[in-house]
């Protein structure tokens, strides 16, 4: 009778968890100071969750390119997803509002995945982070140029950790702190 009760209330562990240090070292990267300070990007709300879905792209492109852990990419956007609904509710938003925003969230890194599969110096790419990061208000050139100097660096990264490495272990080598 008890070990009934006991599975009962006994909770599977949630497989999404698997992918927390791979969201943690997103975040981490994603405040890392030299982005707004030599990159310029504004240190706002907007600003992070921009880092911060920038960071999640480049991440989810590389998972993309091997298709046995398509899973993980799921999962790992489903963190994202439960980590602004948290963040907007602690900040004090509604039920009513989280669930519009968390839509308009998603949508904003949906269409930032596609922009940001332009090529590293582009002026795709260029445009893309413009349009992103800045909100379209052109940043100093030294700001911009720092940006895509790292976005190259963390691609050229990401390409040489296996996705099962990256995926299991969840550190961004060679990212910048």
């Amino acid at each position: 009778m008890f070990s009934s009760l006991r599975k009962l209330f006994q909770s599977e562990p949630d497989p999404r968890e698997a992918r927390r240090p791979l969201w943690d070292a997103v975040v981490a990267t994603a405040r890392a100071p030299h982005w707004y300070a030599q990159g310029t990007v504004p240190d706002t709300l907007d600003g992070r969750f921009d880092m911060v879905s920038l960071i999640l792209a480049l991440v989810l492109h590389r998972i993309d390119e091997h298709p046995g852990q398509a899973l993980a990419g799921v999962q790992l956007t489903e963190l994202f997803v439960n980590d602004m609904d948290g963040q907007m509710r602690q900040i004090g938003f509604g039920d009513m509002v989280v669930g519009k925003q968390v839509g308009r969230m998603m949508s904003a890194l949906g269409g930032r995945l596609g922009a940001y599969r332009a090529a590293d110096g582009s002026a795709e790419l260029r445009e893309a982070l413009i349009r992103n990061l800045w909100r379209g208000n052109a940043p100093s050139e030294a700001g911009l140029a720092h940006v895509l100097a790292e976005v190259a660096a963390l691609r050229a990264a990401l390409a040489a950790t296996p996705v099962s490495e990256l995926v299991v272990a969840g550190r961004l080598d060679g990212a910048r702190a």
